[in-house]
């Protein structure tokens, strides 16, 4: 009963923080794993980098707090993140180590229009981790970790795969509390456009706020966890 989102730099989790909400209301364990530390925003004032890494960590962990949710880092370099088998192994050991039901990160968002490259390359890595993940030789001396790890990815609003939704109208406070605490730091995100986000969301799945992921192998549908519904191969 653990679900992981693992992604590039604090405050990506803003588009899943219901969802965290809703799962931590439910009982489930909730990891936050960055890869980076996001050492590279300009958003802090002239710092050096690794003093905005530190202070971007301490947003970070003061988003667990905030949620009750667990939160690591790992040592990757903030735009420099790239697909390796070395990266992927990295992360297939600490996947061993949470042992996840459900895993959310990012997809392949190069669809259309800017993109952070770290995200992308976040995704590749996070997903072929869960595979690596099963394998003794890869995660020792961690157990591997065999059982299912259904993947979910952040939407694009160009993706074509099916949409698994979270209801999390009765989160709203937690969302609100967390993007007040990153706009007051990092001037982002807007409140007018959260909004919109969440009730356009919600409209489509006939709930006051939703959101949503693309379901890669996992019945799709509004759902109340993202842990079960996994489809078969």
């Amino acid at each position: 009963m653990t679900l992981l989102i693992a992604l590039s730099h604090p405050d990506d989790e803003m588009s899943c923080v219901g969802t965290i909400a809703a799962h931590r209301a439910a009982g489930v364990r909730v990891v936050l794993l960055f890869l980076t530390r996001g050492e590279m925003t300009e958003s802090l004032g002239p710092l050096t980098a690794e003093e905005v890494a530190a202070q971007r960590e301490q947003h970070g962990l003061e988003i667990g707090r905030m949620l009750d949710c667990e939160v690591r880092f790992l040592d990757f370099r903030d735009t420099r993140i790239e697909y390796t088998a070395a990266a992927a192994e990295r992360v297939a050991r600490e996947i061993a180590d949470i042992r996840p039901g459900a895993v959310i990160t990012w997809g392949d968002t190069w669809i259309r229009g800017m993109r952070h490259p770290d995200h992308e390359a976040t995704g590749r890595i996070v997903r072929a981790a869960i595979t690596l993940a099963r394998m003794k030789r890869v995660v020792a001396p961690v157990e591997p970790h065999r059982e299912v790890a259904a993947v979910f990815t952040l939407r694009d609003r160009h993706s074509t795969l099916p949409e698994a939704a979270i209801d999390v109208s009765a989160h709203l406070g937690p969302i609100r509390d967390v993007a007040r605490y990153y706009r007051e730091r990092v001037g982002w995100p807007e409140e007018d456009w959260l909004t919109r986000r969440l009730e356009a969301a919600g409209r489509d799945w006939g709930v006051r706020a939703a959101e949503v992921f693309d379901a890669w192998e996992s019945e799709p549908g509004l759902r109340t966890s993202l842990l079960g519904g996994y489809l078969a191969p």
